[in-house]
Parts: C-alpha cells; structure tokens; sequence
C-alpha cells in the first residue's frame, strides 16, 4: 500500500473564507499530531467568484484548490474526491475545527483495523445550545455517518457507491443515503469517538423553508429507497413532532429565553403536517 499521502482529505467550500480560514488552520502539519507526509489537503470550491482561490495561494500553500461544480453539496465533495491522491478519503465541512489528532487517530484505525474500509468520526458542538433556531449535527456516539467528519476507502467510494447522489433536489440527506446503501451493501462501518471536529451551532435564519427542502429530499430517498417507506412514515413524523414539541420546546423554553420559539413551534408543527400527508397518502393508496 501506497503511504505518501495515505489520507487525502477533501473539504467542500461556497464563499465561507472566513470558516475556512479557520479549518484550514486547524488541518495545517504545525497543528496535526501527523506527520505532513501522511496526507494532503483538497478544497473544491463552488463559488462563482472562485473566492477561495487567493485565500490558499496567499496562506495555504500546502492545500490543493479546485473548482468546484457549481452543482451543490454533494456533487462538490464528488468532485473533490477526482483529485486526491491517497487511498483513502476524509470529509471535513469547511466550518468545522479539527482536533489536533483527527488524522493520527484515522491513520491508526486504517492500521489497526484492516478489513474496515469506512470509518466515522464524532462530532462535538463547540458550546451549550441557547437558541431554538440554533442547529448543530452533533454526533457523539455513532450510527450516523454525517458528511461533515468520516473516512472512506477511495476505490470502495467511487467504485461501488460511485460517490453521493447528486440528484437530491436539496443539500439534505445525501449524507443519509450513502450510510444506507453501505448498511445494504453489508459493510461494517467502525466509529471512532476521538477522531473529533467540532462544529459550532449556526443560527437557521429560515428554518421553515430549510425544513420544508429537507422533507423534499426525503422524499426523493423514498422514492429511490421504497422498502424505506415502512420507517418513515406517518408515526415517524409524529414521533418527531411529540419529542421536538413537548420534550424540547416547551421544556426548553425557559432555558432558552424564548429565543426563536414563533419559529420552533412552526417548525414541530411542519412535522405535524408531514404526518398528515403520509397518513393522507397511504389512506390513497389503500
């Protein structure tokens, strides 16, 4: 096995320098426990103005610039992904901050454990949540393979899978159906806890409309994934809407100052109607 760069890691940029700036200090060989050698760095940026480009050239000369698609989320990392030279592919979002032994902790787990060829990472948020519009995906614990901190073979990503689906109408769940179609496949995925970023909470100026893209790109799962319709379905939603309404907004909102919550309780009520319209659909189909 090749081991110069053994980890390529490609971070997806649209006109965020100032997030990125921050990322890429945290990736810089002066800040990871990693020896330089071992990886490399690859940012594919979707920006009209090709905005990141002088931010590298002038501070980062050690990272790869690419353009990107223009295409969103999902075809960026793809396109990414064409240009590395490792066997082995990280993602990182460009507003995360990298723990100073994310990539020594990968490399460990590429030595240590041999027949795994995905491995996720964690990730932490960078403070308490103190607004109900405020979102995070936090991943402590595992199963759920977010796009913004995981490690994949690079044959084993373009061969089978052959990269994320980039026909989701919106930047939602593509992250969702490449874990699921690597639990189709029977491929065991190894959570490493202290293989860390963090993310910082970002306040969701239009959570309604986002809400309502994401519904639609789950749509589109479903439609892709039909055996899928047995767990998201009309209870799914109301689950949601029980344990976002009555376990999170009115517990939370004291804690929370009320900050946000005309929108969060739009928000769980969204979900509310989500249920409806599955119920509504399968009653149509009966």
């Amino acid at each position: 096995m090749n081991f110069t760069p053994i980890i390529s890691i490609v971070i997806p940029t649209c006109n965020r320098n100032a997030l990125l700036h921050a990322c890429l200090d945290s990736l810089s060989p002066s800040t990871q426990t990693l020896n330089s050698s071992y990886y490399e760095v690859i940012v594919t940026d979707d920006s009209d103005e090709n905005s990141a480009k002088k931010l590298i050239e002038d501070m980062f000369a050690w990272v790869k610039w690419v353009e990107g698609p223009k295409k969103g989320p999902a075809a960026n990392r793809n396109n990414g992904a064409k240009h590395i030279n490792g066997e082995w592919l990280v993602f990182i979002d460009d507003d995360c901050i990298t723990n100073k032994n994310l990539l020594t902790n990968y490399r460990t787990a590429i030595l240590c454990y041999q027949d795994i060829l995905v491995f996720e990472g964690s990730i932490k948020p960078d403070r308490p949540q103190n607004n109900f519009t405020e979102e995070s995906p936090i991943n402590e614990n595992g199963g759920c393979l977010w796009s913004c901190n995981f490690m994949i073979e690079k044959k084993l990503f373009e061969g089978k899978l052959k990269g994320f689906d980039e026909q989701f109408p919106y930047a939602a769940m593509e992250d969702v159906d490449l874990h699921y179609r690597l639990k189709k496949a029977g491929l065991d995925i190894k959570f490493l806890k202290d293989a860390y970023v963090i993310h910082p909470w970002r306040q969701q100026k239009n959570l309604i409309g986002t809400t309502l893209k994401r519904f639609k790109s789950t749509l589109y799962f479903l439609k892709k994934h039909p055996e899928r319709n047995r767990d998201i379905n009309s209870i799914y939603y109301l689950r949601i809407f029980f344990n976002s309404f009555v376990k999170n907004t009115l517990y939370k909102s004291f804690e929370y100052k009320f900050k946000g919550i005309l929108m969060k309780i739009v928000y769980d009520f969204l979900h509310l109607g989500f249920s409806v319209y599955f119920l509504f659909k399968k009653n149509k189909l009966q």
